[in-house]
């Protein structure tokens, strides 16, 4: 990893790559920078990314979702470990925003969203994430 510079307009010249994880919810170049790097160097730390997309409407989720739903089966452990937690919104966000806009993803969490869609628990079916599991996986 390293730097990288910007155009001389920006003021955010010599951005640090090392650390690419974005320090708060508007940390635009933070979340660029983890896209510039691509998977393999950001994939150690695909949970703590994985964790702004806690709210798809903050910035860095619109940038970190479209990197997310491109890399397909290999994130398939992180998002799991994402279905198993109690944070609906959180699976309800991933799912629509990453998981449904991927099929290999789908194909690949196919078992926990067909669980999510057959027996959800209250709290799921509340925050509709049995309908977006539904979603997901009717592109399969």
């Amino acid at each position: 990893m390293g730097r990288v510079t910007l155009s001389a307009s920006s003021n955010f010249a010599n951005l640090d790559l090392e650390n690419p994880l974005p320090r708060h919810k508007s940390d635009l170049f933070a979340a660029e920078a983890a896209v510039r790097l691509g998977w393999p160097s950001v994939k150690p730390m695909a949970m703590q990314l994985l964790m702004w997309l806690q709210d798809i409407n903050w910035p860095v989720a619109q940038v970190l979702a479209p990197f997310f739903e491109r890399i397909g089966a290999d994130l398939a452990p992180h998002v799991g470990q994402i279905l198993q937690t109690q944070d609906d919104v959180w699976k309800y966000y991933v799912i629509s925003a990453v998981v449904a806009r991927s099929k290999p993803l789908a194909e690949a969490l196919e078992g926990e969203l067909r669980r999510i869609v057959q027996c959800p628990t209250d709290s799921e079916h509340t925050e509709e994430v049995d309908r977006v599991a539904a979603e997901a996986l009717a592109q399969l």
